[in-house]
């Protein structure tokens, strides 16, 4: 059970960072269904430090409370989604099992730890300090012209906090795929989590616990 609860302090820590400064989620609509894209996306730093200013600006217009659900989930689909690939996180959280789930688990489990991550944590944008700036720290080596991470320390209610985000330049531009919080990447996190309910029940189990999972946050029930 160690893990688990790792997995759940990292898991908080990670979409709180995400609703501070851009975070994980894909699956969104068509790019023209937003009124903020980004259109200059060849700096994965200069996108991070977008859309964070997107989001601190939305905040100083108007403060939010964790209950404030239906505007907080309108600036995570406006300005967070679209420039994120939870396809490629579940994929690589998945490991060796995505490739023997069908087309239509894959969906599935795509869908459900979208929904996951949102219904979880969508009130740590109400943590936003937007009395501090973000600092943006140098990129490290393994940055490349195709892969990058773009590392930068999030002011919080509750005190500053690394971040590590690694991006992928896509088609589209560039996108967020796994962060790094507390000195542990999402994906790693993840995938031993995902590994144990695939074991134990096959990619159908896994799907079934982050439905069950998502009706209980959506009830109330932590």
């Amino acid at each position: 059970m160690k893990h688990f609860r790792r997995s759940t302090i990292v898991r908080s820590a990670f979409v709180a960072s995400l609703a501070i400064a851009a975070g994980i989620g894909s699956l969104c609509a068509p790019e023209h269904a937003w009124s903020t894209q980004i259109n200059d996306q060849t700096d994965p730093q200069i996108l991070i430090q977008t859309v964070t200013q997107q989001i601190l600006d939305e905040v100083r217009k108007q403060a939010l409370t964790p209950d404030d659900i239906p505007r907080i989930m309108i600036i995570v689909n406006r300005d967070i989604l679209p420039y994120v690939d939870i396809r490629r996180t579940t994929q690589y959280a998945m490991g060796r099992f995505w490739r023997t789930a069908t087309l239509e688990q894959q969906d599935q489990v795509i869908e459900q730890f979208k929904q996951l991550l949102i219904r979880t944590y969508s009130g740590a944008l109400a943590l936003i300090n937007t009395d501090q700036k973000f600092e943006y720290l140098p990129s490290p080596a393994e940055s490349s012209g195709t892969d990058a991470v773009v590392r930068t320390v999030a002011p919080g209610k509750n005190g500053q906090m690394q971040i590590d985000y690694r991006l992928y330049k896509s088609p589209q531009g560039w996108r967020v795929y796994d962060m790094n919080v507390l000195g542990a990447w999402l994906i790693q996190t993840y995938r031993t989590q995902f590994s144990d309910k695939i074991q134990q029940s096959g990619v159908d189990g896994l799907i079934q616990y982050l439905t069950d999972r998502n009706k209980q946050l959506t009830s109330g029930n932590q």
